[in-house]
Order: C-alpha cells, then structure tokens, then sequence
C-alpha cells in the first residue's frame, strides 16, 4: 500500500503508540488532541507482558523499565481473617514472564517523548466531533462543522467517551458498573510495603482496597504507590459528606499497614473517583476510520488489561495496514486479528468482576474459599497466571509481533 495520510485523533498511548509505528512504516501522520497540553489522566496500571512486547518493539523497553517497579505477583488476603484468597504468579508460565507497575505519567512521557524526538505533528487544543467521508478522504470536523483535517484514514484513539464512534457507527454496546474506586498517587519510600506485588484486601466483596507500587513518574524523582479504595459510585458523594477522617479510619480497621499512605491524604482533592463501564463497538471501524482502546473497547479495571490491548491495537492495525493492498482490507484484517483476544477479555472482566466488586456475600464466600482452594492445583496456576499476562488467547501473532524474551529483557534492564 502506497503512504497514507493519517490522522490520529487522541495523544493518549494508543494514540501516540500507532503514530509511532505507522510513521515508521513511512506513513504521514498527524496527531490532533482536544487538550492544550496532553497529559495522562489517572494514577497507576500495570503494564503486563502485551504491552511490554508492543514497547519492547517500539525500542522503547529501557526507557519504560528505567522508569516502573517490576511486580511478580498479585496477591489478596481477606482483610479479618488474614487468609490468602488470590495469589497469581507470573513465574507459573514458563519463560521469565513478570508486570511492570507504571505511573500513567511514565508511559505517557516514554511514548511522547518518542513522537517529539521524530518529529511527528501534534496539534493541540482542538475539540473533534464527527469524521465524514468523501471519495476515499475522510474529514475531521469540530463542532461547529468546520474541517480541521482531512485524510486517508482517521484513528480514532479519543477514549471510551469518543465523539467519533458516536456519530459514526451503531451506539457501541455498554453496560455501566455501579463500582469504582477513590485512586491516589502517594509516596512509598521509607514505608514498609511488598514492592514486587499488587497488594489487597478485601471484607467480602464490598471491600476492596489495593497497594500497587508504581515506580517513578519522572528520572530523578521519588518512588510512588498506587492506592486504590473500591466503592460503589452511587455512595461516593455519602462517603465523602461523612468525612476523610471516618474514610481513613475505616480503611485502617481493614488494613492497619495502610496508615502511612493514608498520613498523607489530607483533602479529597487528593483522590480520584474511577467510574467503570464494558464497552464494545462493533465492528471496530466505520468508514474511513478505525477505533483503537477505549473507543473500541473498554472493560473494568480487573484484570489490568486497559492500556495493554490500547497497545495491542495499534500494533496490530499498524500490521494490517502493511499487508493489505488498501485500506478497507486492512480495517476488516485489523478487526479479524484484535476479535477473539478483545472477546476473551472481555468476558473474563465481566466474569471476575463480580467476585471482587459486588453486595454478593455468596459469591464472595465462593471466591475465598473455593476458587481459592482451586487456584492452587494445576494447571489452575498457569491458567490465571495467563489471564494476568493477557496471553490467554496469542495477542502477538495477530499483531506480527514476537513476545519478548523476558530473562533476556530481565537481565538487560536490570
């Protein structure tokens, strides 16, 4: 296929992951992003070995690795018996395989900095409302119908609230979780805490709370955490009328080792409330425009798989548009290549979800004892260590990526 002109609509890591791959591949692309300044929004997630692979392949695994906290293992304890209920390991695969806990910061500015070192166009402070197609260009226009851009192919890479996909295709399917969660960045050095593990607790199902240490958002500065708090969005504004003194004293009576980073929250403005959806459209492409993460996709935060098939997808469209001899082949290859693997995982959140965020006190009881017991006996082990890995189903094929050779990276970053 000839060069294309591309424009990507959204300087998130989906976004700027696809222009770096389809520059690369000798397309022109031009980034547009509705904010002034692209930012990240949010606090910590885990990278797993999907999304290391697509970083890995975009030469970008030193700086990534410079900057987050490798993690082995996912543990939870049940916060009044202290019994272990989840306990994933990664080194139940074969391989070396490990997460990479990053702050939201890090994985922006390793992809960022890469599409300002190539030079790439970015285009800030514009707000886009529908893309139109006309003899093989679409358009990109703002809301006052005006055409800020016109191309040979537009990503749609604006989130899981995409304006694109509202005015392009069929209303995506989705289904809004009444569960979220408060989310703080904290410092973590100095304080005791399990660095290579996502820590939680949980009281049934009602309660969940997280420790994910995240490494450095920037070279130079502090070691950070995640913390998370898990509620029902609906009470957030009854929570938060009771009082942060109330909020903490209950996290605490859960998890009295929390009492360090929660020393540090001394306003709510500190805390961000996490609203969750499962989200699909479908097919993820319209004419002339492909959807990539959130704006095709979007799941709770589970099974940390977000960003990762973000990655995922703009690997694999980049492929399809390197081997197909136009673009509406590559749109139908790119929709073939990402289905069972976004399918599989997305039934795997709806499935899990439940079990860790829900009023269900018989599901939660089946979940610590039960599906406790059951995860310990193979290949039980190496089943969920490869739900977390996100390798359940080959994500790597389909996008022409080969998956990392982790002992190798391990040694290399270490």
């Amino acid at each position: 296929m000839k060069p294309l002109d591309i424009g990507i609509a959204g300087a998130g890591p989906a976004g700027l992951a696809a222009a770096l791959f389809l520059a690369r591949a000798g397309h022109r692309v031009e980034l547009i992003e509705r904010f002034d300044c692209p930012s990240p929004v949010g606090s910590g997630l885990l990278m797993q070995p999907t999304g290391l692979t697509v970083l890995d392949a975009l030469g970008l695994s030193p700086t990534i690795h410079a900057l987050g906290n490798r993690i082995d293992r996912l543990h939870g304890a049940d916060a009044r018996s202290g019994r272990t209920v989840l306990d994933v390991r990664y080194d139940a695969l074969a391989g070396g395989r490990y997460g990479l806990a990053v702050h939201r910061a890090a994985l922006f500015s390793t992809l960022h900095d890469a599409v300002v070192a190539e030079g790439l166009p970015i285009r800030t402070g514009i707000t886009l409302a529908k893309a139109e197609t006309r003899q093989a260009r679409t358009a990109l226009h703002d809301p006052d119908g005006e055409i800020v851009g016109d191309y040979d192919l537009v990503i749609d890479a604006t989130g899981a609230r995409s304006q694109l996909v509202a005015a392009s295709v069929v209303a995506p399917k989705v289904t809004e979780l009444p569960w979220g969660a408060f989310w703080a960045t904290l410092d973590c050095d100095g304080i005791a805490h399990d660095d290579r593990a996502l820590a939680q607790r949980y009281d049934a199902a009602k309660v969940m709370i997280g420790i994910l240490p995240v490494g450095r958002a920037h070279p130079g500065e502090g070691r950070k955490a995640a913390f998370f708090w898990s509620l029902k969005t609906a009470d957030a504004d009854a929570v938060k009328r009771a009082g942060l003194a109330q909020w903490k004293a209950g996290i605490t009576n859960h998890w009295p080792e929390t009492a360090p980073f929660l020393a540090q929250i001394s306003d709510w403005d500190q805390l961000t409330l996490a609203r969750y959806a499962h989200r699909t459209t479908l097919p993820p492409f319209a004419d002339g425009i492909a959807f990539i993460g959130d704006s095709a996709h979007s799941t709770s935060p589970q099974l940390g798989q977000g960003a990762n098939m973000a990655l995922l997808d703009a690997a694999t469209l980049a492929h399809a548009l390197s081997s197909a001899a136009t673009v509406e082949e590559a749109l139908a290859a790119y929709a073939a290549a990402r289905r069972r693997h976004v399918q599989l995982f997305q039934l795997l959140s709806y499935v899990f979800t439940p079990y860790y965020q829900s009023d269900s006190r018989a599901i939660a009881w089946l979940r610590d004892r039960l599906v406790a017991t059951v995860a310990k006996i193979p290949p039980a082990p190496q089943v969920l260590a490869a739900i977390v890995s996100g390798t359940l189903a080959d994500p790597f094929t389909p996008a022409g990526l080969q998956e990392c050779r982790w002992l190798e990276t391990a040694l290399r970053e270490a």
